[in-house]
């Protein structure tokens, strides 16, 4: 298991969460915390910036999930930004990345 090292920005147009690690059943709960501590203004996109995560498991995947319908039912979304190969490959497997992505995006190594 490695830590999972959390960076939270806000300002008015979206908060940012960078998560670097490993994104498991150990270490999403701290990714929850930071979720929930985090300021969201009325309509401002959350943003996970994971250019930085170096594995994701079936965890991660599902928390991914749960935010985006959590977010939208408090009329926020959720933008995945940076995501990398390996995790790409977990979205486009399971058709996660037609709910978590944007069209057109590409993976990023």
């Amino acid at each position: 298991m490695s830590d999972l090292i959390l960076t939270t920005h806000e300002d008015s147009d979206a908060t940012t969460i960078t998560v670097a690690g490993e994104m498991d059943l150990t270490s999403c709960p701290a990714l929850e915390e930071a979720i929930g501590r985090a300021s969201l203004a009325d309509s401002a996109p959350l943003c996970i910036d994971m250019s930085q995560v170096t594995f994701m498991d079936s965890s991660g995947l599902n928390l991914l999930l749960q935010l985006r319908l959590r977010l939208a039912d408090g009329g926020n979304r959720l933008v995945l930004t940076g995501v990398r190969e390996g995790t790409m490959r977990v979205l486009t497997l399971t058709g996660a990345d037609a709910l978590l992505l944007p069209a057109g995006t590409l993976a990023r190594g």
